[in-house]
């Protein structure tokens, strides 16, 4: 049988299973292998050459850059635990008043863009921060944000709420009954949280720990904005792409492949970590929150909702900027709406195309997730495994090296038929197509299939039962996947900055120029814009998770 009388033959969800497979083969495996392939590649010549690595691994400049972008994704990740861990213990062991708005703003700070914190952080303890200048009344010199601090510091606010919501949801699923029988053994409090409730809480926190340290080292704006000379590997890539436009950006390319080989080694050694203990357990005796009293029920409360208003502080001082009187872009006292009526003169085009890009790309995103989401769970076979195993792609691969990639591969070729709005938009549905498809599927997974199975057998096509039984009932999974998706979307820097042109800019990108030209009014009023549309979306999230909840009660 021919190629195309096989096709003409095929069932529905084969052939889907098929343009899943082409799609990801395009849109992500292409790109990835393009990059790879550019590492080895002479710039000069066009042979093949390792003189890329060893050049990265000998010249300081890169060395440099490696060692910084360890330093502060280690020590960001370290941060992160040592804030979020002890919030997850206090919330999940004692009663805190206030738990719900604790962790509603914790994931409020986790979907505010990172570098919307560094430039808010500038404004607070820059040069001409009002914290510093504050001190400078009584002679007092504070140390600037600037530099591998300031970094460090942004990322251990930012993405503590990793952190803190893993290691809560284990712990209220962790069996008391160890904790107990410890305490009975004559264990303090200390040496029965490090001996015994740490190590049970492991997985959690190492998840959240990598997702930090991974995101830490693909992060752009974070270091662009606040590292004034200290150069990591991600502004490095971003830079050395800017210096050989006009040419095969090998360098760039080689930068980028470091940046994932660092977040692959990360995520394999905890994979073999974990591998080797067994952290099961059965919830025989559910965790009882205690009830404490005192100087530590004071104690307790003051760090719990401090960390998480110190973490907003940054949001707060943007929303505030966004309101001063502003002449062009300095601040000439009390409170106006010059800087949004700027955006709505200068800048309506950035605001327009990230809502256009946004949504576009979660329409492909939602329609996909579907499809993909029914493959996984409903196709016990070998493509639907590697579609299992790709959607975790895009996780690991920062957005930097997704950019190059698809510079490489759709631009300048034989695919260079996609203008840039077009790719901006493939590029969001790629890389953000996994929040959609994890939420999906977990709906998916709640549904026994006999409802479809008994369409089918009445005689409904695949389809068609697909589309009138299972699409309704993973609806809110789908809509829950695609406001994720939205929020991340709207909020991508570093893959824009290197795709965008003068028709294509949007608001990151806008943000993130004017905080570079000193436009703080501007930027505070396109991030306050931002963050509003972020918040709409994560409390539709809350709203639509909890009809979800309840309608399977």
């Amino acid at each position: 049988m021919s190629a195309l009388n096989r096709l003409r033959h095929m069932d529905f969800w084969t052939a889907i299973t098929v343009l899943i497979l082409a799609v990801l083969g395009l849109l992500l495996i292409l790109p990835i292998l393009r990059v790879l392939t550019l590492g080895f590649v002479d710039a000069d010549t066009g042979g093949f050459t390792f003189g890329n690595f060893v050049e990265v691994f000998t010249r300081n400049y890169y060395l440099n850059g490696f060692k910084n972008s360890l330093y502060v994704a280690l020590l960001g990740t370290l941060g992160a635990c040592l804030i979020g861990i002890p919030l997850a213990f206090f919330t999940a062991r004692f009663v805190v008043f206030g738990k719900t708005w604790i962790s509603t703003l914790a994931i409020l700070v986790l979907v505010a863009p990172p570098f919307i914190g560094a430039y808010a952080w500038i404004m607070m303890l820059g040069s001409n921060g009002f914290i510093t200048n504050f001190f400078a009344l009584f002679g007092i010199n504070t140390p600037t944000i600037y530099g591998a601090h300031g970094i460090v510091l942004v990322f251990t606010l930012k993405f503590f709420p990793f952190i803190y919501l893993m290691t809560q949801t284990s712990l209220n699923g962790m069996n008391k009954s160890f904790e107990d029988a410890a305490e009975n053994l004559g264990c303090t409090p200390w040496q029965r949280f490090t001996k015994i409730t740490l190590p049970l809480v492991f997985p959690a926190v190492s998840t959240g720990a990598i997702i930090c340290f991974v995101l830490a080292i693909a992060d752009f704006g974070t270091p662009a904005i606040l590292g004034r000379g200290f150069r990591t590997l991600s502004t490095i890539a971003f830079s050395a792409y800017r210096s050989e436009l006009g040419g095969l950006p090998t360098m760039a390319v080689t930068v980028s492949i470091v940046m994932m080989a660092m977040s692959m080694l990360a995520l394999f050694a905890q994979r073999r970590i974990l591998a080797k203990r067994r952290y099961a357990s059965a919830l025989t005796s559910p965790p009882r929150k205690q009830r404490i009293t005192g100087w530590r029920n004071a104690a307790m409360h003051i760090y719990c909702h401090g960390i998480v208003l110190i973490a907003m502080l940054p949001t707060l001082v943007v929303v505030h900027t966004s309101f001063l009187k502003t002449n062009g872009p300095v601040f000439i006292g009390g409170y106006g709406l010059e800087s949004y009526e700027r955006i709505l003169r200068t800048a309506p085009e950035a605001i327009t195309n990230s809502f256009v890009f946004a949504l576009s790309a979660v329409v492909l995103i939602t329609i996909f997730s579907a499809l993909i989401s029914y493959v996984i769970v409903r196709r016990d076979t070998a493509a639907s495994g590697a579609i299992d195993f790709l959607m975790m792609v895009p996780y690991l691969v920062p957005g930097v090296v997704m950019a190059i990639g698809f510079v490489t591969t759709f631009r300048g070729g034989p695919m260079d038929v996609i203008g840039t709005a077009g790719l901006l938009i493939l590029l969001y549905f790629i890389r953000r197509l996994p929040y959609g498809v994890r939420s999906t599927t977990s709906s998916l997974r709640q549904i026994k299939p006999s409802m479809e199975e008994a369409a089918v057998n009445l005689g409904a096509a695949p389809a068609r039962a697909f589309l009138v039984i299972t699409v309704p009932l993973i609806l809110p999974g789908l809509i829950v996947g695609a406001l994720m998706s939205f929020i991340t979307a709207i909020n991508e820097l570093s893959s824009t900055l290197i795709l965008y042109d003068g028709g294509t800019i949007t608001m990151p990108v806008q943000i993130y120029l004017a905080v570079l030209d000193g436009e703080f009014g501007l930027a505070g009023a396109l991030s306050t814009v931002l963050l509003l549309c972020t918040g709409a979306c994560v409390y539709a999230v809350f709203r639509f998770a909890e009809n979800r909840d309840s309608a399977f009660l």
